[in-house]
């Protein structure tokens, strides 16, 4: 037990060393935790695939046993963005975003206190909204008569986000179990090249370029998992909002001052055992990111060097909109030494084609994911999963009222493989 406690505390340590390259594909939220969960598209509100699924639905835990999960990612999101030749407001061409490949670690760990709760420990994230390019893509919005506004290279932006949830969950009898997970949440973001709008700012020093700044907060998820019938189960679980310290070095940049606090989400789904050795598996999942201005408030209004400044209460976001999510997933045991699974999800748009100005910093268009993966058992105590992702390529075209007469595209393309170890201890 020694030994995994170490190992424990080395992977703690880990995660926390690669949580800035944590990346997601629904707006800036994960499809899945854990190797076991992503090859189902994340479809485990109402599964027992793991400690992983804590993210989705904490009263799975109970039913886990006493298990340490633990694995690595190697996810490939390719985005940018094209510029058109009918207008000059950005300089024509096609943009990449630097920094295509990520390595990122995950794990949980659950312990059972007794035959009737249990309790754990899952350290996951988000991002997304990332990007890099190398141009000063907004060189023509600079002020000639006052040189703090050229704008500078490379452009881009940089939120991450890690979650620390530490699970209690408990059998309310042989049918029915809950479990409830306070979260402590870390967050950090940086702006570069956006001299230009300092302009518009109710804090013109605090728009872009000031480095990496950090946010501290947390909430709390809750989740029910029911076993209806012999071939049903079903779960339900929601998060909370998220209250985070603000950003006060980007406070001229997002709305209320920096405030960005994470939204609320919340997981309904149910799960079919449609012969001994096929589970089918149904979610809906819907993540408001309307809760949170930094995020929602409109990006399509013109500058005008008065309200709505940027960095208030009305300044410009992104103009995203909730986002509903439909998740199916297939499990099929095919034998004792491998169990394969399927999955696909389908999203809504994030934002509409008239938010493409600010969203060319986080061209976060994903909308479907195809999801493949199996699990191989290594001895009675170890087993070894692999899941693969594909997120074909989408894109927005789009304007936006200070671009004036010119059009363009924003787009991603993702690919991941993930692998992780389930260890029963």
């Amino acid at each position: 037990m020694k030994t995994y406690k170490n190992l424990l505390i080395s992977l703690t340590l880990l995660i926390l060393a690669f949580s800035s390259n944590i990346y997601a594909t629904n707006g800036y939220w994960s499809y899945g935790y854990g190797a076991q969960s992503k090859s189902m598209a994340g479809a485990c509100v109402a599964m027992t695939l793991g400690s992983m699924c804590a993210a989705s639905n904490p009263a799975s835990m109970v039913h886990v046993g006493n298990r340490l999960d633990y694995g690595l990612s190697y996810f490939v999101p390719k985005r940018g963005f094209t510029a058109n030749t009918d207008g000059a407001a950005i300089p024509a061409g096609t943009y990449e975003s630097a920094n295509n490949w990520f390595l990122i670690p995950h794990f949980g760990y659950n312990y059972m206190l007794d035959d009737q709760s249990a309790i754990g420990i899952t350290i996951g994230g988000n991002g997304g909204m990332n990007t890099e390019y190398s141009s000063a893509i907004f060189t023509n919005f600079s002020n000639p008569n006052d040189p703090s506004t050229q704008a500078s290279s490379p452009t881009g932006i940089d939120l991450k986000q890690m979650f620390i949830g530490v699970t209690y969950s408990r059998k309310i009898n042989d049918q029915h179990s809950f479990g409830i997970t306070p979260i402590f949440a870390i967050q950090s973001f940086e702006a570069q090249g956006l001299q230009p709008f300092k302009s518009f700012s109710l804090h013109p020093n605090s728009v872009t370029n000031n480095g990496t700044d950090y946010s501290y907060g947390g909430g709390v998820r809750i989740g029910w998992l029911g076993k209806v019938t012999d071939w049903l189960t079903l779960g339900a679980s929601y998060q909370s909002k998220m209250w985070m310290s603000n950003f006060d070095d980007y406070k001229g940049l997002l709305a209320e001052e920096g405030d960005f606090d994470i939204p609320p989400n919340y997981d309904l789904g149910f799960a079919i055992k449609a012969t001994p050795t096929v589970t089918l598996a149904f979610d809906f999942q819907r993540i408001e990111f309307s809760q949170v201005k930094a995020v929602s408030n409109k990006a399509d209004i013109a500058f005008i060097g008065v309200e709505p400044l940027l960095g208030t209460s009305d300044g410009l976001g992104f103009g995203w909109e909730d986002m509903n999510i439909l998740k199916f997933g297939v499990q099929w045991v095919y034998s004792s030494d491998i169990t394969f699974r399927f999955g696909y999800s389908q999203a809504n748009q994030a934002f509409p084609n008239s938010q493409a100005l600010f969203n060319m910093l986080a061209p976060a268009v994903t909308r479907r994911h195809y999801t493949f993966g199996f699990t191989r058992p290594i001895t009675k105590d170890i087993d070894f999963n692999v899941s693969f992702m594909y997120a074909p390529n989408d894109k927005i075209h789009g304007t936006n009222p200070n671009t004036a007469s010119q059009t363009g595209l924003i787009e991603m393309e993702q690919y991941e493989i993930a692998v992780s170890w389930g260890v029963k201890l």
